[in-house]
């Protein structure tokens, strides 16, 4: 479903053959596995992600294809285990706004990442603007009273606000800080009730706020949730209109 988001971190941290490159928080194993086969077999990979299971998932993709440039390691956003001046670019994609201590895991980033080297992120941008969240979130908050969001949470949308990361950049001392906005169409094969399944899977807090919920209650959130995501299915695909920010910048020399 990420692939455009992907894509467009390669071309903003200008990832070609024989880079050396971190991807922090890499999941289930991309960007990090399109990245190895950008990078080529002169250049190497190193995929991190906090979660044990998700470096078994993704060390067991690269293994399916083949991919020999590329290595795992289960660690901290914060706490990387890598010697400073190490990598080429680090790029982190939809991860940072989840972490506990953005502003210490930028700093470790840019530890490691080597002088001129590239630091790129790519975070969500607006809910209304990610149809793909809010269809969701918003018939579960019919049925679910919850708080207002706190805005400096850890959360999908800690960076939506335009420049907010930038300048949390900035502030840690990388230098050519850059954003851009990638509009791009989500596009998975999914019929709308697998829709629900896949974002409620995607979602802590969705999946807590439907488990204080009657099965009763719960069919009715499935039901509406399907019937809106019809809008937006069309030959055995979903298709949502999508949007994140692009957020670069680079070390700058000690």
């Amino acid at each position: 479903m990420f692939a455009p988001i992907t894509r467009a971190l390669i071309e903003a941290a200008a990832i070609h053959e024989g880079h050396s490159v971190l991807d922090v928080a890499g999941g289930s194993g991309e960007p990090s596995i399109t990245i190895a086969e950008a990078v080529g077999q002169s250049g190497s990979v190193i995929c991190t992600d906090a979660v044990a299971e998700m470096v078994r998932a993704s060390r067991s993709e690269a293994r399916n294809r083949e991919l020999a440039n590329i290595e795992f390691t289960q660690c901290l956003g914060e706490a990387l285990p890598f010697q400073p001046d190490t990598f080429d670019v680090v790029v982190c994609r939809l991860g940072v706004m989840l972490f506990p201590d953005p502003s210490g895991a930028i700093r470790e980033i840019l530890r490691v990442v080597k002088t001129d080297g590239c630091i790129a992120f790519a975070v969500w941008a607006a809910r209304d603007s990610n149809p793909f969240f809010h269809i969701a979130a918003n018939i579960v908050s019919r049925y679910v009273e919850s708080p207002p969001e706190d805005p400096d949470a850890p959360g999908a949308f800690h960076f939506a606000e335009s420049g907010k990361l930038a300048s949390l950049l900035n502030d840690a001392g990388v230098i050519e800080v850059s954003e851009r906005v990638l509009d791009f169409t989500l596009d998975a094969p999914l019929t709308p009730k697998q829709f629900w399944e896949v974002r409620a899977e995607l979602s802590d807090t969705l999946r807590a706020k439907v488990a204080a919920l009657s099965k009763e209650q719960v069919a009715r959130i499935v039901q509406e949730v399907e019937e809106a995501g019809r809008a937006f299915y069309e030959a055995g695909r979903i298709r949502f209109p999508a949007e994140v920010l692009i957020v670069t910048g680079s070390k700058a020399v000690a």
